[in-house]
């Protein structure tokens, strides 16, 4: 059954989608709440933010648009970790984050340190063009997304990579967003063969599925209602950074 309110998750989230139709790449995504992940998820504040906050100490700025630049300047400096293993209720694949793509590429990782991607779902689906992660309609994940801030990133479009077949790119913002400016929570992969070239110099491909495609393959293949959500719900239930 639908969960008719979603003003919580409005007020806590940042709102963004992906605007990135097949049919019109500067609609965003019509995106309706569903029953949520398993119960667990639902729990109101436990305080698990903050104990996680006071075991990792370094990690407890909460980034918004001054800081968050600067940030990842520093985050990206040495980091050598270059894949992340994404375990779904439909099976693993592994993506791997291109170094060049610096801002994007830490941005990635360090929210999948801050197990922010952990229970969040693929709440968008497309069939044969892209499946969309990175959002839920729990108050975890918004309690999640408070806690480490709002923020946009710059695009970063012209490094030569291309929307082929198995690209993790960015999402935009549609926050008065002229700039293109990227939704940092969320990531779409392009299942289209060869690739949907249209989204290039739009969107900021950031990586790349290097194992595990028939997953995400799989996943694009779920029925979806009339919102591009899919009818059984298909969560993240854990996102490993392989060191």
């Amino acid at each position: 059954m639908k969960i008719k309110n979603i003003l919580l998750l409005t007020v806590l989230a940042t709102g963004l989608f992906c605007g990135c139709k097949e049919q019109n790449k500067s609609v965003p995504a019509k995106v309706e709440a569903r029953d949520t992940a398993p119960a667990d998820t639902l729990k109101k504040d436990t305080g698990e933010t903050r104990d996680a906050a006071r075991e990792n100490p370094a990690d407890t700025l909460v980034l918004d648009e001054d800081n968050a630049i600067p940030f990842f300047f520093e985050y990206q400096k040495g980091l050598k970790a270059n894949r992340v293993r994404l375990t779904t209720s439909m099976g693993a694949f592994t993506v791997e984050l291109y170094d060049n793509v610096p801002y994007h590429k830490a941005n990635f990782i360090y929210l999948a340190r801050k197990k922010y991607f952990d229970s969040t779902m693929f709440h968008r689906v497309v069939p044969k063009f892209i499946i969309q992660g990175g959002n839920a309609d729990n108050l975890k994940t918004a309690l999640k997304r408070k806690a480490i801030g709002r923020y946009l990133l710059p695009p970063d479009t012209r490094k030569g990579y291309r929307h082929h077949r198995g690209t993790l790119s960015m999402p935009s913002s549609e926050i008065d967003n002229p700039h293109m400016l990227a939704s940092p929570f969320e990531f779409f992969i392009v299942v289209t063969d060869p690739g949907s070239y249209h989204l290039d110099g739009s969107y900021t491909p950031f990586g790349r599925v290097v194992e595990g495609m028939d997953v995400v393959d799989a996943i694009n293949q779920v029925e979806i209602d009339d919102g591009e959500w899919p009818m059984k719900n298909v969560y993240i239930l854990k996102a490993e950074v392989l060191e």
